[in-house]
């Protein structure tokens, strides 16, 4: 019998297991590249890339909505994010290719990096926020992003930056193949999130792009050690919290090398910009709220470590500390809610996870959380309407598409489902899901 034969006797008997819930959740997702020669902005030769400028933009558009909400949607703290988006306006004129939609948020992520997607559209996780010491630093991290986006280092990828949603969902499938009781782990993007398959460049285009930024910081007014400040703080921390950085360095390739250039070119080419002010009073200033968030932030990264090492206890615990601190906080409502489940303490789970909807309903994960626990709890109406919810706020998804075949079908309403999962097949999925909905749709006379 296939694990979809067993899930559809399941199923009739609304008995999900949470293995089972998993497994729906493993939609697949098609991917095509393309390839062509362009002139790069940055050198004027000739470069191998797989992505239009077009494209570039409809990639920023389509792809990145799902990666920020990976990683927990901009904090909601309007004035921190107007900040880093004037900072970013500073930068943008003195870049090669200002006609890009750049465009940035701080990120409720706890983990420490920042990333871009092809045409701009940049996250700073809250988690290197409240490391950095001024705003020429800032600048500088900025910077470096517009640097990828400036030389296209994404489209030399070929497209590639695109395979990320196929890998966390191969992520899903393969944690419901195996244990089910770190399901709810999959969802913790902050430990070694999408963003850590989003883009994983070479050394020479991290030089580049360290070369690109620290050009941008001096002609914005800035002093070029932002840069070789930036590095520092990077290695000490690397250094002193092994393992907190792992993201951002297996996307972002550190080193000593990168370090001493960024301090070469400070101390020569650059070394007119030392007495540019660094912004440090207008930087504490603008982002006080953020870093009195601090302790929490660090008990979520230790919670969400702990995560990862399968210490549900000690996780749970950093977790606690995260809430008597900031009790309103949607990433420590989010995490407990995850950590939680893990331990199949499933109604408390589902508590927290309403929490971190109430907190932030314009943030889809809360809800993707919430229909999986409903569907282990055995609720599918519930399930359907959070699953409602995540598509008004994602819409498009394929995935929730065939979810809701699976609530329809587990309420009962086998026309409904149908309608969803025929839907979802038209779409062009391919996979465990797609044929879970096909057997179904035969099953109940609807196929051939």
């Amino acid at each position: 019998m296939t694990q979809a034969d067993a899930l559809s006797r399941r199923l009739a008997r609304n008995r999900l297991t949470r293995r089972d819930t998993l497994w729906l959740f493993g939609a697949s997702v098609s991917v095509s590249t393309l390839q062509g020669c362009a002139t790069s902005p940055v050198t004027g030769q000739q470069i191998l890339v797989g992505l239009s400028p077009e494209q570039e933009r409809e990639v920023d558009r389509r792809q990145s909505p799902r990666q920020f909400s990976q990683d927990l949607g901009a904090v909601l703290d309007d004035g921190v994010n107007r900040y880093v988006d004037e900072v970013a306006d500073r930068l943008q004129p003195h870049v090669q290719r200002p006609e890009m939609p750049y465009s940035t948020r701080v990120l409720g992520a706890n983990y420490v990096n920042a990333y871009t997607f092809p045409a701009g559209a940049m996250g700073i996780t809250r988690g290197i926020m409240v490391q950095l010491g001024d705003e020429a630093e800032l600048a500088a991290l900025i910077g470096h992003e517009m640097g990828h986006v400036n030389a296209r280092h994404a489209a030399q990828r070929q497209g590639q930056a695109l395979v990320a949603q196929v890998a966390m969902a191969a992520v899903v499938v393969a944690a419901a193949a195996s244990d089910s009781r770190w399901a709810p782990l999959v969802g913790v993007g902050g430990v070694v999130g999408a963003s850590a398959l989003l883009a994983r460049y070479s050394r020479e285009h991290e030089r580049e792009a360290d070369a690109l930024g620290q050009s941008y910081l001096v002609r914005s007014g800035y002093p070029a050690g932002g840069m070789a400040r930036l590095h520092q703080l990077l290695v000490s921390e690397q250094k002193a919290r092994p393992g907190l950085l792992e993201t951002m360095f297996s996307s972002h390739p550190m080193s000593d090398e990168r370090l001493e250039t960024a301090r070469r070119q400070a101390e020569t080419t650059y070394a007119a910009s030392a007495g540019a002010p660094a912004g440090r009073e207008r930087f504490m200033d603008r982002t006080a709220s953020l870093r009195r968030l601090k302790p929490t932030i660090e008990a979520c990264q230790a919670g969400e470590l702990a995560m990862g090492r399968k210490a549900l206890a000690e996780a749970q615990g950093r977790f606690e500390t995260a809430l008597r601190a900031t009790p309103r906080d949607y990433p420590a409502n989010l995490r407990m809610a995850q950590c939680l489940a893990a331990q199949n303490r499933l109604q408390e789970a589902r508590r927290y996870a309403d929490v971190a909807r109430q907190i932030h309903p314009q943030e889809a994960q809360a809800a993707k959380l919430g229909a999986s626990l409903k569907l282990a709890l055995r609720d599918p109406g519930s399930a359907y309407d959070d699953l409602q919810a995540y598509d008004r706020l994602l819409p498009g998804d394929p995935g929730t598409r065939f979810l809701k075949g699976v609530a329809l079908e587990g309420m009962g309403n086998q026309g409904a489902a149908a309608r969803e999962y025929a839907g979802f097949l038209q779409g062009g999925a391919q996979g465990q899901a797609a044929a879970y909905a096909q057997g179904r749709l035969k099953a109940w006379g609807y196929l051939k």
